[in-house]
């Protein structure tokens, strides 16, 4: 029976975390609207996205260009490098896009936004918000967690965007693939409604998922110094198998 009990304990326990990360979701979506803090929002928007833009167009551009090399390399087989745009722009455009983008984001932005609520939280400064009148949920959480959601699909699209040109500068200037043939396979497979719309709302969802984890995470951490190093790993952890795990249902779902 020891099994059977255990599996009963995870299951009350994940079904626990699950209730009260939706209750902190709840909340945290009433106080960002009472008072709307718009200039912390622009501040956490510079913080998350503009500061993450050097590590995704340089991920980007060499994740593009690792696909033409690899997509030249297996299409030359059969004759067909004249395909290459249309492989590199579905690969990017439907997958790698928006989950590379949701796991350096993670990686960056998340892990300091866990850590960063975790360390007020251990040195009180979250409490003395509260002495103040002021909801840290309205204060600290909403602006950080709006903009990460805000963040997350514009930073997918420049990703997609390097590495489209990664791909073109290694399969048409490095290995001859004429780049009018690669841009019009572009042109030719890709679809708004098909491919873009879904590419830019699977992002969306990811930085819903990244948003809450992170900022939970840092909002219930111990309040000390290994409460923070939790957070974080935690954030990293959970936020990039969640990742993994919600792009498969979903592709499998909007591909059906």
């Amino acid at each position: 029976m020891n099994p059977v009990i255990g599996l009963g304990a995870w299951t009350v326990k994940v079904i626990g975390a699950f209730g009260r990360m939706t209750s902190f979701a709840v909340q945290t979506a009433v106080a960002s609207m009472r008072p709307f803090r718009g200039r912390r929002l622009v501040e956490e928007l510079y913080r998350i996205g503009v500061r993450s833009l050097v590590i995704i167009l340089l991920s980007g551009f060499v994740v593009g260009g690792v696909l033409g090399l690899q997509g030249y390399t297996s299409l030359a087989r059969f004759g067909a490098e004249d395909l290459l745009g249309s492989g590199v722009a579905l690969i990017l455009i439907r997958e790698l896009g928006p989950v590379v983008t949701s796991l350096l984001v993670t990686g960056r932005a998340g892990s300091s936004i866990a850590a960063g609520i975790a360390s007020m939280n251990a040195t009180e400064q979250l409490d003395g918000l509260r002495m103040m009148s002021v909801n840290p949920l309205g204060f600290v959480v909403a602006p950080n967690a709006l903009a990460m959601i805000l963040a997350m699909p514009l930073l997918s699209a420049l990703f997609i965007l390097s590495g489209l040109l990664g791909g073109y500068t290694v399969g048409s200037q490095l290995l001859g693939v004429d780049p009018g043939r690669y841009l019009t396979g572009i042109e030719t497979v890709t679809t708004f409604e098909d491919d873009v719309a879904g590419s830019l709302l699977k992002a969306l969802i990811f930085g819903v998922l990244v948003a809450l984890i992170s900022t939970y995470h840092g909002y219930t951490a111990s309040r000390n110094a290994q409460g923070v190093s939790d957070a974080t790993t935690n954030t990293v952890v959970i936020g990039s198998v969640t990742t993994l795990v919600v792009n498969y249902f979903f592709t499998a779902l909007w591909s059906s």
